[in-house]
């Protein structure tokens, strides 16, 4: 049992596009209204939660009627721009049966990098977290072309350590299509083994991970990788598991053995 995790108090929580997603690209409206109930229902045992969530272009691809994700810069940016109101829309709909009080940030990079902007994120982080309610944070990827275009640094796993640097959190649950980290490529090597526990982020490691693991998103293990070294240098720990039962982040808080933990310093 993860006696450590169990005892997390402030918790990030990071869902890609592929796990809030249906094949053909469309939302996946049972696991939003699931993750909804279940983000909420940790919330009201009494942690604090932060959700970094991906999905806006693919909720602009539903709406504007495509099912391939835009290479045209533009385009993406528009999409984005379509697609993140819809997302918050629905957020605010499944959260909201539950009288869950939500709150939509927009970061870009360079709040992270000036100093005044930096602590006004934090004030603003502390303020939500104190009054109960969650945030929900996404890039600005209609400012922000370095995330829209999937440059390493600006994915959403990245994001995400980068919150959890920011707001000091104890534990980082990256949701994604897989169980977690694998000795090889569990899609072409059925040899290939669960790593259930990282202390140490080796080179070994870092050349198990493979690349974007889905046509809807951006990242891939490496990306998650690079999330856990980031978190593990402000002590948190960090989870990378299957988002296909948003349940999962019951049992993992509880301390289950499921996917892979990295170890925090």
């Amino acid at each position: 049992m993860r006696d450590k995790i169990k005892q997390s108090k402030r918790i990030i929580v990071k869902i890609g596009t592929s796990s809030l997603s249906h094949e053909n690209g469309k939302v996946n409206l049972d696991k939003m209204e699931r993750l909804a109930r279940v983000l909420t229902n940790i919330n009201n045992s009494g942690k604090e939660v932060i959700l970094v969530s991906s999905g806006a272009i693919g909720a602009g691809m539903q709406r504007i009627g495509r099912n391939k994700r835009p290479e045209d810069l533009p385009l993406k940016q528009a999409t984005a721009a379509i697609g993140q109101a819809i997302l918050m829309q629905m957020y605010q709909k499944f959260f909201g049966e539950y009288n869950q009080v939500i709150a939509q940030i927009l970061l870009t990079k360079d709040v992270i990098e000036d100093e005044i902007k930096k602590v006004n994120a934090k004030n603003t982080f502390e303020t939500l977290l104190a009054l109960g309610v969650i945030p929900i944070v996404n890039e600005n990827d209609c400012i922000s072309t370095t995330q829209i275009e999937g440059y390493r640094f600006g994915d959403n796993d990245t994001l995400s350590a980068t919150v959890a640097q920011l707001v000091g959190a104890d534990t980082l649950i990256l949701l994604t299509d897989i169980d977690g980290l694998y000795t090889d490529n569990p899609k072409d090597n059925k040899e290939a083994k669960l790593i259930p526990k990282v202390e140490t982020i080796t080179p070994e490691i870092e050349n198990s991970a493979s690349g974007t693991g889905s046509h809807l998103g951006t990242g891939g293990m490496a990306t998650k990788i690079l999330a856990a070294q980031i978190a593990k240098t402000c002590g948190t720990d960090t989870i990378v598991a299957s988002g296909e039962h948003i349940e999962i982040l019951n049992a993992l808080l509880q301390g289950e053995e499921l996917g892979t933990w990295f170890v925090a310093n």
